[in-house]
């Protein structure tokens, strides 16, 4: 039955309680967590922030890639959830350097659990930065060649509920009839499989630009960020990055596209495309220390100020977070998701005060790793044998 706009529809006082109803039931139903409205939501026109002061305590986690529990598990190292997954890390700051999307099979369920874990540290005077990765650049374009039969499921599942909700909605008339997020997106493809079809189109509605999904989530992702002295990004900065076009206004852009004001295509290949872009460059992940480019790694730092050192993900460390160029490079893609490599989870903490960041997990039961110089792991004290190799990735 209809719910008509009589003087005594409930609809017409409270249209917007109605909504927010609706969406808090799906985004239960599909993430599990109950999720109330954000009372502070963040402005779609509102700049994203790129340079923060430095924070107490900062915690970098690397690419997570679709697995949940690994997720948590680094968020657990780092003392930042109890055992019933709630933020206990009060003023901490964290950095998930991108790379949630793809691999593995709860990407959705990571994606809802971060948002849950960025109210609760805010209560708390923390903060939680998410970046973009070259997936999630991929993903918003329409690339879906390292998604699992069971993420493509998770999406499906999540379109069937998010159409169950709008339905609901269109049932009273005080609110605004939904957009169709399906709109435009044919109903088979020449090289999906039939039983694909459907996970495939729900995860092009959620994912391209404006979709629900990327705008929710992706649009408030950074690609470069700069807390006190360090540099985070996906794949590396160059030069001409950081001139034009500027750190900010890459943000701006990468924003607006993924928001849907800037077509389909990401906004530039020498940030988001090409071999060289800054969530693709491998310049500076290479473990051999003698491979990484250092003189322009130190060209880059100096012109951005105050920075001392450059923090990347993207290419898979078998010897775990490590660093080179003295120090200035540190890789913290442990290759943790079972997608990956199945890598024992690491985080980076570094601590306002302290000259030296700490790895913390892996190996080590428990405790801090610091970061030293050496041969092997250089600025980041593990000697470590010369058979282990780093593992690239897309």
């Amino acid at each position: 039955m209809e719910v008509t706009n009589s003087h005594h529809s409930p609809c017409k006082q409270i249209p917007s309680l109605l909504s927010s109803f609706v969406d808090t039931f799906v985004d239960f139903t599909v993430s599990g967590l109950f999720l109330l409205p954000d009372p502070n939501p963040e402005t779609p026109s509102a700049p994203l922030q790129t340079r923060y002061p430095a924070a107490d305590r900062l915690i970098a986690v690397g690419d997570v890639h679709g697995d949940l529990e690994k997720t948590k598990q680094s968020l657990r190292i780092a003392g930042l959830i109890d055992d019933s997954d709630k933020w206990i890390g009060g003023s901490t700051m964290v950095v998930q350097i991108g790379d949630v999307l793809d691999r593995g099979n709860s990407e959705l369920k990571i994606l809802y659990f971060i948002e849950k874990l960025k109210r609760e540290a805010a209560r708390s005077g923390g903060t939680i930065i998410s970046m973009n990765g070259n997936h999630e650049i991929m993903n918003v374009e329409g690339d879906y060649r390292f998604v699992t039969p069971n993420g493509v499921k998770e999406f499906e599942t999540w379109a069937e509920w998010y159409q169950i909700g709008n339905e609901m909605k269109t049932l009273c008339k005080n609110l605004k009839n939904p957009k169709d997020p399906f709109e435009g997106i044919p109903m088979g493809f020449k090289n999906i499989k039939k039983e694909f079809s459907n996970g495939f189109r729900a995860r092009i509605a959620a994912l391209r630009p404006s979709g629900p999904i990327s705008t929710r989530f992706l649009s408030q992702n950074v690609t470069v960020v700069v807390v006190g002295e360090s540099v985070f990004v996906h794949g590396g900065l160059l030069p001409e990055h950081v001139a034009k076009p500027g750190l900010e206004k890459m943000n701006e852009e990468v924003r607006n596209w993924i928001n849907g004001s800037k077509g389909k295509e990401a906004p530039s290949p020498s940030y988001c495309r090409s071999r060289d872009a800054v969530v693709w460059l491998r310049r500076f992940s290479h473990e051999a220390a003698e491979m990484c480019d250092c003189s322009t790694l130190e060209h880059v730092l100096a012109t951005i100020p105050g920075a001392k050192r450059m923090i990347m993900g993207h290419t898979i460390q078998q010897v775990g977070i490590n660093g080179a160029c003295e120090g200035r490079a540190i890789r913290i893609d442990v290759g943790m998701s079972k997608g990956c490599i199945n890598g024992q989870p690491e985080v980076l903490e570094i601590i306002h005060g302290n000259p030296e960041p700490r790895i913390l997990g892996g190996n080590s039961s428990g405790e801090y790793k610091s970061v030293l110089t050496s041969q092997r792991r250089e600025g980041l004290g593990l000697v470590l044998p010369d058979h282990r190799q780093v593992r690239v990735k897309a």
